[in-house]
């Protein structure tokens, strides 16, 4: 189970790497025009709705790129599969859809399917794609329907599953909702220790998307709390010192601590992966900082390092507990970040706002030394981590011979020829394949190609050392198989 945990959020690495550019053009366009988001400013506009195109499809982006990373050879064809799978659920469980079915007004639709379009819908989508596509891209039908043979049949196939799968969610979908909206409004008149878990159960919830239905209870008003509209408006039933409580606990996280993460899980990379994973890191941790953007961050080592994601989430929670317990009132229109920290200086029910510094401060060391020492005891396999056994020697690896066609060839040859090779992979310095028959595969002839050296992990495993331009290399050979 770890393992597919932790292919799986090796395939979200793709989807995931474009989000922290769109958290900074959101921080751009919301720094130039705060209170009109856009309406005030036409650059901003631009940057905003140019964001809003990456974070707002965020779940697409998850169906496309999880059944690529999870397709055996990464074939486009699994991507498409994925999405088709994306379209027709959530059009099947759309509140529209789901108003014809029932034969009643779109007003009376549950409100869980005004919230399916989210990342648990896009990773099982993702999920759905490309299990189909591992399993039904060699199938051979009759002469009849010879066309839609191999690939041509598994987006086919993946929309039947699909259309099983939004079936069982159309009953279990509303109650899952329902029992979390329940949930958080039994949380309301738990104080200090009510914040805290509300911002625990945010965290855990964001891998399925269903964050903002816990959110909806404490800062909108379903349980006639509404504490985001009553911080900005100072209105009838907003206090001093509690407004807000439920907003305040999370810029320790997103300004400070996530930050101090990301350069924890920066120094735990493995040496030679240190400018990969800062890339990706430092990136995601100035979207967390300025705008509170935190997915691109936490999609990044939710799945890789489950246990890892689950002390943030306590983390999170002591955060709300401590900044309640102070009456630190601070609050947002977006997200935590630092955009909005300034900003809720001005709104009527902040309260003491510049000790909100200090705390951050305490937890941005807490979050660092956690996560490094988590990290390092467990071993976990957070980005520049990962196990695919690549050595700084390896990335520092060249090849003899830069006639990638040529190097394909000779390697191919030397595994015993096309017919020999059941899959073909790569990670960031090797070739990895799987072999029919062990006894056909000649090092030595391999190793003629100009490859830095040849391993044999077990009998039907080989994994050719290419260095850095492996990726060059592996497309060649796909092409030659």
């Amino acid at each position: 189970m770890m393992k597919y945990l932790q292919k799986l959020g090796k395939s979200l690495m793709l989807p995931v790497a474009v989000l922290p550019a769109a958290g900074i053009l959101y921080g751009i366009g919301y720094w130039i025009d705060p209170v009109g988001w856009g309406s005030e400013s036409a650059i901003a506009a631009f940057c905003i709705k140019a964001a809003s195109a990456l974070i707002d499809q965020m779940a697409i982006l998850f169906a496309i790129g999880v059944a690529v990373g999870m397709a055996d050879d990464h074939d486009g064809t699994a991507a498409l599969s994925g999405l088709v799978s994306w379209l027709m659920i959530t059009t099947l469980l759309s509140p529209a859809a789901v108003a014809q079915f029932k034969g009643i007004p779109v007003e009376e639709v549950p409100a869980a399917f005004g919230k399916i379009q989210n990342q648990f819908i896009g990773i099982l989508c993702g999920i759905i794609g490309s299990t189909c596509y591992n399993k039904f891209k060699g199938t051979q039908l009759p002469d009849a329907l010879a066309f839609f043979s191999g690939k041509r049949c598994v987006a086919i196939v993946s929309s039947l599953v699909s259309i099983v799968t939004a079936l069982i969610l159309f009953f279990i979908w509303p109650i899952v909702f329902a029992g979390l909206v329940a949930f958080g409004t039994a949380l309301v008149n738990l104080g200090p220790l009510g914040a805290a878990l509300h911002a625990f159960f945010n965290r855990l919830l964001i891998p399925v998307g269903l964050h903002h239905t816990v959110n909806s209870v404490f800062w909108f008003d379903v349980a006639n709390i509404n504490d985001l509209g009553l911080f900005w408006s100072g209105a009838e039933g907003a206090v001093k010192g509690v407004t807000g409580q439920y907003m305040a606990g999370f810029f320790p996280v997103m300004m400070y601590g996530l930050p101090a993460g990301a350069l924890a899980m920066y120094h735990c990379a493995k040496p030679g992966k240190k400018k990969i994973a800062a890339g990706l890191l430092f990136s995601a941790a100035v979207s967390s900082f300025f705008t509170g953007i935190t997915e691109p961050l936490e999609f990044a080592f939710m799945f890789l390092a489950p246990g890892l994601y689950l002390v943030h989430a306590i983390l999170a929670g002591i955060s709300a507990f401590v900044v309640s317990i102070l009456g630190i009132r601070v609050g947002f229109n977006f997200s935590a970040g630092l955009v909005d920290y300034i900003l809720s200086f001005k709104a009527p029910m902040a309260n003491k706002p510049l000790m909100m510094i200090p705390v951050g401060l305490v937890f941005a060391v807490i979050y660092y030394v956690t996560f490094r020492f988590v990290i390092t005891k467990f071993n976990l396999k957070t980005p520049g981590r990962e196990d695919d056994d690549d050595t700084e020697a390896e990335l520092n690896a060249t090849l003899a011979n830069n006639d990638f066609t040529a190097v394909a060839a000779a390697v191919l040859a030397g595994l015993g020829g096309k017919e020999n090779v059941k899959s073909l992979d790569n990670c960031i310095t090797r070739l990895r394949l799987e072999v029919k028959d062990y006894t056909k595969v000649d090092e030595k002839k391999i190793k003629s190609a100009g490859v830095a050296g040849v391993i044999r992990p077990s009998k039907t495993a080989v994994q050719v050392i290419v260095g850095t331009k492996v990726q060059f290399v592996a497309d060649e050979m796909k092409k030659m198989l």
